[in-house]
């Protein structure tokens, strides 16, 4: 899709109702579903944490966006695909600068480049007791990307078409932190296999977008 259209199908967006849960559960595994509907998330007195769904053209002005890969190491959330993001910090003045911030830090866009549309529907992740408040934003230029060594093994860059096509929702069998050997809906995307919270996540911004393209 082009930038420019893309850019007219934010505005749009913007007044549009969130379908939260409803989208986010066509993307959750049975058993995350199950979790939650179980679980007293205030009681357990979660951290918050921010990421951000950045949009830009590419330089035939072909609307993409940007995932990265976590490196390899001893958490949840080891080697897996997800947005930049991270938790809140006592400073961050909001969950958006929190989103802007770590966006920065972690894949190099500056934040002052960075317009924040609209505040999309918070996901919840047992495993790490997370609340995490996703943001969606664009840049109008095509950025040049500096991944954080620390935190981010691969830049990602995905065609909005791509992920648009339904042919990119996919069931895979995985081993996760909470369980063996389950089937998991989740978005193929340049190669990678995109689940869990991030999938969620993307599944609300595809019910958005899907309402006014």
């Amino acid at each position: 899709m082009n930038f420019d259209n893309f850019s007219d199908s934010i505005s749009k967006i913007i007044k549009l109702q969130l379908p939260g849960q409803i989208a986010h559960y066509k993307m959750a595994p049975l058993e995350r579903i199950t979790a939650l509907s179980e679980i007293n998330i205030e009681a357990r007195k979660p951290r918050n944490a921010a990421v951000l769904l950045l949009f830009y053209p590419d330089a035939a002005q072909q609307t993409k966006f940007v995932l990265t890969l976590r490196h390899t190491y001893k958490g949840v959330h080891s080697n897996q695909v997800g947005l930049p993001g991270g938790k809140e910090e006592r400073y961050d003045i909001s969950l958006e600068a929190t989103a802007l911030r770590e966006t920065t830090e972690e894949i190099g866009v500056p934040s002052e480049n960075i317009k924040v549309h609209k505040a999309l529907t918070e996901v919840y992740i047992p495993p790490s007791n997370f609340r995490v408040f996703p943001f969606l934003g664009t840049v109008n230029y095509q950025p040049e990307f500096i991944p954080q060594d620390a935190e981010v093994a691969q830049i990602i860059e995905t065609n909005l078409d791509d992920f648009l096509d339904d042919k990119s929702v996919v069931s895979r069998e995985l081993t996760t932190s909470y369980a063996a050997k389950i089937h998991v809906p989740a978005f193929s995307l340049n190669g990678f296999t995109v689940w869990g919270a991030t999938a969620m996540m993307l599944s609300e911004v595809k019910e958005l977008l899907k309402q006014v393209i």
